[in-house]
């Protein structure tokens, strides 16, 4: 807990309570494997197979997505492509279907007349009277009359019509049950299947004509071909029933309607192609200019204020054009103006800086002499001419970091790098805050000074943001421990200052770095600070290519995380240290939950053995009050942690609030006016 009483600090302990939370947390995975075959937390399920399926098929996809996200000229013309493909099929469907019912319509009505006028000469020809030696008699064949008489009435009726139709006269007697069939007559090779059994029933129970659409087959190898069936019953010269039919073949119409067909479809084609050609030279009087206005921009964002969009015409797109010159005009008119005013403020900084330093040693040595001779003066003048001295020691340190922040401004710090072991600079930094810590009632504890820490860095710029961060730890850290941790890992090494102090509040972590800021704007500085402190460190950070980062949480203290590069001009890639310690509240509650699962599948899964650890796990106490004494404890290897923006802050949970005593009985911090101001 937060305000715990004297217990380990975060050395060995805490080395050995991460040991003993690797069996745990491994038994927590194979658990959760051996129930939901879910392996990593937070992934896909199923495993990594999955996952480089995915991949595999997506890579090839990246290239034409982003080109689809990044050309709006290609989003317009397919989308102008897409609706025009669609308006030509529907257009097409609806003129090939109008076209085929009207040749279908024509055909049927033609088709009708045609064999209305068969059937009444076949009727007329059977109600004609009979010749002396004629039809009604057998002939010498075999053959009756009727048979006869419909052979003849066949070949008459489609010898009218060659190649526009054929007759088929079908014995009325296939229908009837019980009945001898005669054989069919037919013209022009047409088999008598070709009339559907459907039409010969409809054709044998009524009194007029009827017809379908059916397939039309030969006899002798030619193709068969679609047609219109229509047919009647009718009596021949015997007064028998029989069927007489008309077959049309609708051939022409098939051409007609291909034809049809190929035009449209022909005519659709050009109609895409030549809208997709209108759209994309549209497109493109329109997305040039936006191009180029957006390569300007991009200029003019870089540094680039000269650059202008080249206007012709008058339309919209030349007053876009005229706009966006003026715009870019007023924007480097502005920008210089306070380029101007911004180099006469730093000017004017580092002029008064230097000019103060004059009367400022005056001062000095005045100060001097009347702190020298305090001795001889009444209680009140010697109380006066120490409040004099301090503070012209602090005169002296904003004067100094004035200069040195109007160097950032102007660009003119250098940077002296060489290699260096920050093992060093770290015991030197400590050395010289421990009679502060002595003070302040608190320890300075040094973690991972076991191995060296190289870096190729300014020794004094270092220097100087570690101190920093010290003297700001042990100041705010009410009297607990102040843990230094060093690391290193591939190209990076770290340094991590924390404190058990009252932390940082949410949104406070961001602007901890900025010039003269304070925690609460209506206190006084009374440490002795300038307030420029952390917005050099940060500097200095940024000069050599680093991070200078802060976590806090209100009641448990904060850290800050310096991480530099171990070569210069080698870009960082993570830190060695997590930005957020491992003591924080919310990895205290996290490994709490993983060791109460890890339990509890212990329980369920009585096959797997039991992993020692999970339950002798102790979340790293916080120190306490003590002696000053610095201590190196062995160092703990992280992995690589990528940065943060600076701003983690965990919110105090409802037990710490103000008002209110933490679970161990220890009054809350926040209560007290100890509110961080840098």
């Amino acid at each position: 807990m937060a305000g715990g009483s004297a217990a380990p600090g975060p050395g060995e302990p805490g080395v050995r309570t991460e040991r003993a939370a690797g069996p745990g947390r491994k038994a927590s995975r194979m658990s959760r494997f051996l129930q939901g075959g879910r392996l990593f937390e937070d992934r896909t399920p199923g495993g990594p197979v999955p996952r480089l399926l995915m991949r595999w098929v997506r890579r090839p996809l990246l290239p034409a997505v982003r080109l689809w996200r990044r050309n709006l000229q290609l989003r317009v013309v397919a989308g102008t492509l897409l609706m025009s493909i669609g308006v030509v099929l529907l257009l097409g469907f609806v003129v090939i279907g109008q076209v085929r019912n009207g040749l279908l319509d024509a055909k049927g009505k033609a088709a009708q007349t045609q064999a209305a006028g068969g059937f009444a000469a076949a009727q007329e020809k059977a109600n004609a009277p009979l010749a002396p030696g004629g039809q009604g008699s057998d002939g010498t064949d075999g053959m009756t009359g009727s048979t006869s008489w419909r052979t003849e009435l066949v070949d008459q009726l489609a010898s009218g019509g060659k190649n526009a139709f054929n007759v088929v006269a079908l014995s009325a007697d296939s229908v009837t049950e019980g009945a001898s069939s005669r054989a069919p007559r037919g013209s022009g090779s047409v088999e008598a299947s070709s009339v559907p059994e459907r039409l010969r029933q409809d054709v044998g129970k009524g009194q007029g004509a009827f017809q379908t659409y059916s397939l039309i087959r030969y006899s002798y190898g030619k193709e068969s071909q679609p047609g219109l069936v229509v047919g009647k019953r009718l009596y021949d010269i015997d007064q028998h029933p029989y069927e007489l039919y008309y077959l049309f073949p609708l051939t022409q119409e098939e051409k007609s309607l291909t034809l049809v067909k190929t035009t449209l479809a022909t005519a659709g084609l050009f109609v895409v192609v030549l809208l997709g050609a209108i759209a994309w030279f549209v497109v493109r009087q329109v997305v040039t200019p936006v191009r180029m206005a957006a390569g300007i921009a991009e200029r003019l964002s870089a540094g680039k204020l000269q650059e202008r969009m080249k206007v012709t015409g008058e339309d919209d797109i030349a007053r876009l054009g005229e706009a966006f010159n003026k715009m870019a005009q007023n924007l480097q008119l502005k920008i210089q103006q306070l380029e101007e005013l911004s180099r006469m403020q730093r000017r004017f900084v580092s002029d008064v800086s230097h000019e103060l330093r004059t009367p400022l040693t005056t001062v000095r040595m005045a100060a001097d002499v009347i702190h020298e001779a305090r001795a001889d003066f009444d209680p009140v003048t010697a109380r006066s001419a120490e409040l004099l001295g301090d503070q012209l020691d602090r005169f002296e340190s904003l004067l100094a970091d004035l200069l040195e922040i109007s160097r950032f401004d102007a660009g003119a710090a250098a940077l002296e790098a060489e290699p260096i072991d920050l093992r060093t600079v770290v015991h030197r930094v400590i050395g010289g805050a421990e009679p502060l810590a002595e003070r302040k009632g608190s320890r300075i504890l040094v973690i991972g000074d076991d191995q060296p820490v190289i870096a190729e860095a300014d020794a004094r710029r270092v220097e100087r943001v570690l101190r920093n961060l010290v003297v700001n730890a042990v100041e705010h850290g009410e009297g607990r421990d102040v843990v230094v941790r060093m690391g290193v890992a591939q190209g990076a090494v770290a340094v991590a200052v924390r404190d058990y102090g009252v932390g940082l509040k949410p949104g406070e972590a961001t602007r901890v770095f900025n010039r003269f800021w304070r925690a609460d704007p209506a206190r006084a500085r009374t440490t002795g600070g300038t307030g420029l402190g952390l917005s050099i460190a940060v500097e200095d950070a940024r000069l050599h290519g680093g991070w200078l980062q802060a976590w806090g949480e209100p009641g448990g203290g904060s850290q800050f995380r310096l991480t530099l590069p171990r070569t210069a001009d080698e870009p960082l890639r993570g830190s060695p240290i997590p930005l957020e310690p491992e003591d924080s509240r919310r990895n205290r509650d996290n490994r709490e939950r993983e060791a109460g699962a890890a339990a509890s599948d212990d329980h369920r899964l009585m096959s797997v053995p039991p992993q020692p650890g999970a339950g002798d796990r102790s979340p790293l106490p916080v120190p306490g009050r003590g002696p000053a004494v610095r201590t190196a404890a062995p160092s703990s290897v992280h992995p690589a942690a990528l940065p943060g923006n600076g701003a983690r802050v965990v919110t105090r949970p409802a037990q710490e609030r103000p008002g209110g005593r933490a679970a161990d009985g220890v009054p809350n911090s926040d209560q007290e006016d100890t509110t961080r101001g840098y």
